[in-house]
């Protein structure tokens, strides 16, 4: 049986253009690099300012008065206090309190701004449709593109096609509409490599242009999946599918943080979302493991599905993504372990082909983030 047809993004023609490797992703053809490849190019965007083609992720818009109270019956996440202007990182969360999705939720004005992975969106799209159904409308954004603007100079970058804007007051997890490529365009201040930078929600008949204008610029270059994923993994963010899944809870992938104090037990609008029960007793009690942070202490490069084990050999978790961090220098890897082992500066170690390669659990991000806050 053939294998369905990949789709593409508005961007694909330049892709071709610029030289991309493309390969298949969530279903989509996708550069991976371009001829500046990936170790260049994740050093590109932490010292200047890198171009990503998102546009495979799923967009939509929530409508109606009710779109906030609705929202929160699938996410154990505060949506009521968003101020117009806000975004927030949410989950949606199964009956046993494992993660569906992990998902970006703007207050636009009139309407939600949602943001949801490629991989999920159609399960995603039919899962709000199933339970919000005649409590706010919902907009497939079918007709815009995404585009990520990452790096310590994005803002200077961006700033040369919108010279009116204020960027100064404009702060992390913050959005504006913005006239660029002379369309209305629906930007957040936020973004997924652990630098300032941008996501630009701008309609399909505009993109490549938009692309090109921001390519044109000296600090600009375009970055592909590659050096997406490990910016993504030095700055500790988590990988739907990989790092977070429907087996993981939000308290086990230690996303507490973003369980606001309202949503949690004793909390005005306590419980209330898929699964509460059981992430709430974690929330009480503690997880039996949890997501860490690991550091090889040497050179040995350590993937995804390694077992880790302490000194006596015993299976106490395992890798969820591992790679090198150009910027870091070294080896390092987000794992599942015992909760008796997770505390920083614990020593295991990953089993890499039989060997014993020794890893120690350390803080994240292992770069230092570094969003615009004011």
């Amino acid at each position: 049986m053939s294998e369905a047809p990949l789709h593409r993004t508005a961007l694909y023609d330049l892709h071709l253009e610029l030289g991309a490797k493309m390969v298949p992703f969530a279903g989509y053809d996708m550069p991976v690099q371009y001829p500046l490849g990936v170790l260049k190019e994740h050093l590109h965007t932490r010292e200047k300012a890198g171009l990503f083609d998102v546009s495979h992720m799923g967009q939509l818009k929530l409508k109606g008065p009710n779109a906030a109270k609705a929202l929160e019956t699938l996410v154990p996440v505060d949506l009521l206090s968003l101020t117009e202007g806000q975004q927030r990182y949410a989950f949606f969360t199964n009956e046993e309190g494992g993660i569906l999705d992990d998902l970006m939720v703007t207050h636009a004005g009139d309407h939600l701004f949602v943001v949801v992975n490629a991989g999920c969106k159609e399960q995603d799209i039919a899962h709000m449709q199933k339970h919000l159904a005649g409590q706010c409308e919902i907009e497939i954004l079918g007709d815009h593109a995404l585009l990520a603007l990452q790096g310590p100079l994005a803002a200077e970058a961006l700033a040369k096609l919108s010279p009116d804007t204020d960027f100064k007051s404009w702060v992390f997890m913050t959005a504006r509409t913005l006239t660029l490529a002379g369309v209305p365009c629906f930007v957040t201040r936020s973004g997924y490599s652990g630098e300032d930078g941008f996501e630009i929600s701008v309609p399909n008949a505009k993109a490549i242009e938009l692309a090109k204008l921001l390519l044109a610029q000296p600090e600009v270059a375009a970055i592909g999946l590659g050096a997406r994923d490990s910016l993504r993994l030095e700055a500790g963010l988590c990988l739907y599918g990989h790092d977070l899944d429907t087996t993981t809870t939000p308290v086990e992938g230690s996303l507490t943080w973003a369980i606001q104090k309202v949503r949690r037990a004793g909390g005005e609008r306590e419980g209330g979302f898929p699964g509460a029960a059981r992430i709430l007793q974690q929330l009480a009690d503690g997880p039996a493991r949890k997501r860490v942070g690991l550091l090889g202490q040497e050179r040995t490069p350590v993937r995804e599905g390694a077992e880790i084990v302490n000194a006596a050999g015993d299976v106490v978790g395992k890798v969820t993504s591992g790679g090198f961090g150009p910027t870091l220098g070294g080896v390092l890897a987000l794992a599942y372990v015992d909760t008796a082992v997770s505390a920083v500066g614990t020593e295991l170690f990953a089993l890499v082909r039989g060997k014993q390669v020794p890893m120690q659990v350390a803080k994240t991000p292992f770069v230092p983030q570094r969003y615009y806050r004011g």
